[in-house]
């Protein structure tokens, strides 16, 4: 069934919507609770550091600024979209759940040390969810690329997919600029996040 139709004064009165939500943001919420803890353990291990000849082409920059501009303005629009349309906020959630459960699956099995010439990105949100300034070995794949392609995915309109991919591409050229991420985290997480996006289009169907 699909929500989209109704308004969320009425969806909420559905059941299976109720308990979709709650469950996903139940889910989430353990997440967040988790993650700390999981990028600190992270942080302590010891991982490899890749030949990235892309990279090495590449002179450092600090481009924070423009990475966080792009990022948010598009996390803004998806919130929007989805506080308008409960479809997409079930897709959202789910997909977004199932996104970070792919990164722990990943950074777990992919034990990376950061690229040579790295200039630390100081994401303002990382103190509310890492609790921490700087995440340096959260790797393999790239969370603020996938992120907003994930976000493209969710949305509904043509023109604001088109924004949303060409978004996604800016900001994974920006980490590569900033070599905060490897070419391989960059390229991998389109791949993920389409799965992970589809996985949470079926979970809003059930």
């Amino acid at each position: 069934m699909q929500f989209k139709q109704f308004s969320w004064q009425i969806a909420w009165e559905y059941p299976v919507f109720r308990i979709k939500f709650i469950l996903g943001m139940i889910c989430l919420i353990g997440i967040i609770l988790f993650i700390p803890h999981f990028f600190a353990s992270i942080e302590a291990r010891e991982g490899i550091v890749l030949n990235d000849w892309v990279l090495a082409e590449i002179k450092a920059v600090d481009v924070s600024l423009y990475i966080f501009i792009v990022m948010y303005a598009m996390v803004a629009l998806l919130l929007l979209r989805m506080s308008k349309n409960t479809s997409i906020c079930l897709t959202a959630l789910w997909s977004f759940i199932f996104l970070c459960l792919a990164r722990i699956l990943t950074i777990s099995l992919v034990p990376l040390d950061p690229p040579k010439g790295i200039i630390n990105l100081i994401d303002p949100c990382s103190v509310l969810f890492y609790r921490t300034h700087a995440i340096t070995k959260d790797l393999f794949f790239s969370g603020h690329t996938a992120t907003i392609f994930l976000g493209a995915l969710c949305l509904e309109h043509k023109k604001e997919k088109i924004i949303g991919f060409v978004a996604a591409f800016i900001v994974g050229v920006l980490l590569l600029v900033q070599h905060v991420h490897y070419t391989a985290d960059v390229l991998a997480a389109p791949l993920f996040c389409w799965l992970c996006w589809y996985l949470g289009k079926s979970m809003a169907k059930i």
